[in-house]
């Protein structure tokens, strides 16, 4: 199997880590997108480590640890060295809420550790902020987790450029994580910047837009009664279908080009700048082979241009989520 280990790294942070350009998401691994089994998990995490894809991610709410518990059985049975990172901060309710107390972050953590074997790991977000308390409050907590070698840096996640300023000037912070990809681009108005500023990882979590920027995309009918999209507004009708004929284009370009639409979608966001580490997500080795070919991509002003004409900024129908899922995301335009 090629992979992306050849590729240049990317730095976690101005002195975190160096891992490859590309990481991990574990979050498939909860059930959030169809049912899997821990045989079809280890067999999609063979894949990666055979990549060379050296930073993962998880939370400690995706399937209520079951995928940090699946994540620290494989580390622990295959002796791979990876960069972990998981969160804190959302509390499930109903009704859901956001605790970023010293109390909560310490024990959340603890719990975290255990379920994924380990004695650190080497960035912890914070996974959605409380507006209630200060972040430099929240900041001065994790500080002390790095002084004491529990973590190695922390993140943010889903937070405006104004909190990252405010939180970096307490403790430098290791690494943003916020939804960005070819159908959500909020970023590029000030986040992305902000990142590159201060030395921070931007790190885009569903940079292929929820299954759709592959080669087979989200069919409705396919997804399952406890599938996070059959709420998702750009999965409703008739937003799906107006998106879908928009993505259809880009896809045909990619294949025209020799690429899978995953690996075009993927590069793409790789050229937005040297900072960005997006963090594709499956459950399967299948899915997880059609990213292999950004290795071998390097746009051209063409590339660009075309790209930018077939999905261009703001073409997405529909929010990114409703209402309900919306809660405790930053907005700042």
């Amino acid at each position: 199997m090629s992979g992306i280990g050849g590729m240049p790294k990317r730095r976690l942070g101005a002195g975190g880590p160096a891992v490859a350009p590309i990481g991990f998401g574990g979050m498939s691994f909860a059930g959030f997108f169809g049912e899997t089994t821990a045989e079809e998990s280890f067999a999609c995490m063979d894949a990666v480590v055979a990549a060379g894809i050296d930073f993962w991610d998880t939370s400690n709410i995706y399937g209520m640890g079951r995928s940090e518990r699946v994540i620290g059985e494989y580390l622990a049975q295959s002796g791979a060295k990876v960069v972990l990172a998981t969160k804190v901060g959302i509390v499930p309710g109903p009704p859901r809420r956001f605790d970023n107390s010293a109390d909560h972050i310490r024990a959340e953590l603890e719990a975290s550790l255990t379920r994924l074997k380990q004695d650190r790991v080497e960035l912890y977000y914070i996974h959605r902020r409380e507006q209630e308390r200060p972040v430099e409050e929240v900041v001065e907590t994790m500080a002390r987790l790095i002084e004491e070698g529990l973590i190695g840096g922390y993140g943010l996640s889903e937070v405006a450029p104004y909190t990252l300023r405010r939180a970096h000037a307490v403790h430098p912070c290791m690494a943003v994580q916020n939804e960005y990809s070819l159908w959500t681009r909020l970023p590029e108005l000030g986040l992305i910047q902000t990142c590159a500023e201060l030395g921070v990882a931007f790190v885009p979590f569903s940079p292929l837009a929820r299954g759709m920027l592959v080669d087979r995309p989200v069919e409705l009918a396919a997804l399952g009664p406890k599938d996070f999209r059959r709420s998702n507004p750009r999965f409703v009708e008739p937003n799906y279908v107006l998106n879908r004929a928009r993505i259809d284009g880009f896809r045909d370009f990619c294949h025209s080009r020799g690429w899978t639409t995953a690996a075009g979608a993927l590069a793409w966001i790789l050229d937005q700048g040297d900072q960005i580490i997006p963090i594709p997500a499956t459950r399967t080795a299948a899915h997880f082979r059609e990213w292999l070919d950004v290795a071998k991509i390097t746009l051209t002003e063409a590339d660009r241009a075309e790209i930018a004409r077939l999905l261009p900024v703001g073409f997405a129908y529909g929010d990114r989520y409703a209402d309900a899922n919306i809660v405790g995301v930053e907005r700042y335009c």
